[in-house]
């Protein structure tokens, strides 16, 4: 199972850095109008790819749990931390995006807030990386 996580978790960290240098900042070079159109899209284009991974890294690292090692654990619990602050963080600032009149300033909140699941998924891939050799 430990190879199907490390899958999982290159790709979550893959796209995590992408949004992080890539995606976000763009935000802020489109204008108001454009950026709520393009957002809309993008958010519905973006689950596509993310909530297969997350998903996929979410039940691989639950069924590493019930190996009962203390990586496994600390993995499964910053999985469960990326969930939480993807639910409780960037859900609603993504939904504040098309009710804003200033949603350049809420894109620069992502930008700045998104460096929490940054780092959270390098240090699960840094941590599968450990597990599988």
């Amino acid at each position: 199972m430990n190879s199907i996580a490390l899958l999982f978790d290159t790709g979550c960290f893959v796209l995590i850095w992408l949004v992080q240098l890539v995606i976000y900042p763009s935000f802020s070079f489109y204008e108001t109008a454009n950026l709520k159109i393009w957002h809309t899209k993008y958010t519905m284009a973006i689950t596509i790819v993310v909530l297969p991974l997350m998903s996929g890294q979410l039940i691989t690292n639950a069924i590493d749990v019930f190996a009962l090692n203390h990586l496994s654990i600390v993995k499964f619990i910053l999985v469960l931390l990326t969930w939480l602050t993807t639910f409780i963080i960037f859900v609603p600032l993504h939904n504040k995006i098309n009710r804003s009149v200033k949603p350049s300033a809420i894109a620069q909140q992502l930008v700045n807030k998104n460096w929490i699941r940054t780092t959270l998924w390098t240090v699960i891939l840094a941590l599968s990386l450990v597990q599988s050799f």
